[in-house]
Formats: C-alpha cells, structure tokens, sequence
C-alpha cells in the first residue's frame, strides 16, 4: 500500500520560511517523479513544483521561482519543499505526489497523493 505523509505546515509571517516534507512508502521511491501541489479554499488545485525521478531537475510554477526549492532524499524516501520569502497569498493546503511519468507538471499525471498539510502566512 503506498502511503504518502506530508508534514512541516504551519503558521507563519510574510518574509519567513517553512520545510515541508513528505515521507512515501510502498513504491519505489527512486523511480518516481515526485511534486508538490497545492489548493486554496475556492481554488482548483494548483501545482507548485516538481523533481524528476531519472536526474532530479526540477521545475517550479512562475509564482515561486526563486522563494522555493524543492529537493529529494532516495535515501530516505523523502521530497521536501522548502519555502522562504513567503507571502500571505502562498497559503494554501500543500500536498506531496508521486507521478511514474518523468515529466509530470498536471494533477492528472500523478497517481499517489498525500492527505495534505496546511501552511497560513499572514500578512
């Protein structure tokens, strides 16, 4: 059974900073493409970033570029995201999923999703 547990959501100021990570088990980790999403209240479900299983590059939506970075531990099973510069329009309930497609930038090109943690920052 796959299980993906995010963690690291919280409450913090506009300019600070937060981790997420997401702990998978059940597949192959290494041989995932592994992406964040995320989704306001009233907002489609929005994808935020994404690091390729084969060569770890990454690719990040315009809105935050240059603030967050997502990276992988194969090791440990992990993907992070780590989030600095933040702004109360970041807030959002961020999820963590695993694509088998090495190029993976739309929900529908995921098929394991975590539960979701909350991140508010407020202004």
């Amino acid at each position: 059974q796959v299980q993906l547990v995010e963690s690291g959501g919280g409450l913090v100021q506009a300019g600070g900073s937060l981790r997420l990570s997401c702990a998978a088990s059940g597949l192959i980790f290494s041989t995932y493409t592994m992406g964040w999403f995320r989704q306001s209240p009233g907002k489609e479900r929005e994808f935020v970033a994404t690091i390729r299983w084969s060569d770890s590059h990454t690719y990040y939506t315009d809105s935050v570029k240059g603030r967050f970075t997502i990276s992988r531990d194969n090791a440990k099973n992990t993907v992070y995201l780590q989030m600095n510069s933040l702004k109360p329009e970041d807030t959002a309930v961020y999820y963590c999923a695993a694509s088998r497609y090495l190029v993976a930038g739309t929900a529908s090109t995921y098929r394991y999703w975590g539960q979701g943690t909350q991140v508010t920052v407020s202004s």
